[in-house]
């Protein structure tokens, strides 16, 4: 049967994407630590990428709850600054809170939309940075424009993405099986989405396209730890709305159907006790 590509909406998605952050902001902030594990190796690197050190004005795009904001933070110093950004302002209030809660008087947060930053500090940055943030724009070259206009010349760029399907299963099974059950397509060449820049080639292309240079590539193992495939669902259920936006056309039972299924395809990773869903990222370093 083939299924018709429904016509992209970047506005409607925006707003959705917005609510569903919205909805999740809670679960993300309470993950906290959960994210420190799983991402803060790759986070790491690309502060290391983008020379992220004492003093430096660095800008978190799609900064979610804040844990990479506060990881920044830290790197900065007193003398440093950090402004977090996201669309959602229910997830920014977190990020607002916990680093009141850290001392850092050196962040600031402003809600504003990632392709749209003309609202923000003119002063410029030392670094623009995103975490699984890039892939969610439904125009990445706008996006990337905009983080060259807030850089410093010889400013740094840096962004973590997931790289392809087939390197993250704990991600992509779910994704697959809703699709499926869901008669959804796949999104199409250039829409966003969680594997939207998990080709290398194309992650470089959109930064040179951008106008930057230098561009540097690696890849991070980031395996998702955790007790056993149920907590992997949980996890999946209360961190990432657009699963249940998928899922809307779905009655109940058929939804708990779904879930039942990829609770079975996730159980493939469970060994001796212990849940480790295979994951690799892309962290991207670039000079303006």
């Amino acid at each position: 049967m083939t299924v018709q590509q429904p016509i992209f909406d970047p506005v409607k998605f925006k707003d959705t994407t917005r609510k569903q952050w919205d909805s999740a902001a809670e679960a993300w902030n309470r993950l906290g630590p959960l994210l420190t594990r799983w991402l803060g190796p790759a986070t790491e690197l690309m502060l290391d990428m983008t020379d992220i050190g004492k003093g430096s004005r660095v800008l978190d795009v799609a900064a979610g709850a804040g844990e990479e904001t506060l990881t920044a933070a830290r790197r900065v110093g007193p003398t440093g600054y950090v402004l977090a950004t996201d669309i959602s302002p229910g997830i920014l209030d977190f990020a607002a809170s916990n680093a009141k809660l850290a001392g850092h008087a050196n962040v600031d947060t402003v809600v504003a939309d990632g392709e749209m930053l003309d609202a923000i500090s003119a002063q410029p940055f030392d670094a623009v940075i995103s975490r699984v943030g890039l892939i969610y724009f439904p125009d990445q070259n706008r996006a990337l424009g905009g983080r060259r206009d807030h850089l410093k010349p010889g400013g740094k760029v840096g962004a973590i993405v997931y790289s392809t399907a087939d390197k993250n299963p704990f991600f992509s099974i779910p994704v697959g099986i809703i699709r499926r059950r869901s008669a959804l397509p796949a999104p199409l060449p250039g829409q966003p989405g969680p594997f939207s820049l998990g080709d290398p080639a194309v992650l470089a292309k959109r930064l040179t396209d951008a106008g930057f240079h230098d561009v540097r590539i690696e890849k991070v193992n980031a395996p998702v730890r955790l007790q056993s495939a149920l907590e992997c669902l949980q996890f999946e259920q209360e961190s990432f709305g657009a699963l249940h936006q998928m899922l809307a056309g779905l009655s109940p039972s058929e939804q708990d159907d779904a879930w039942a299924e990829i609770e079975t395809a996730l159980g493939q990773f469970e060994h001796d006790g212990q849940f480790e869903g295979p994951c690799e990222m892309l962290v991207a370093g670039a000079t303006r």
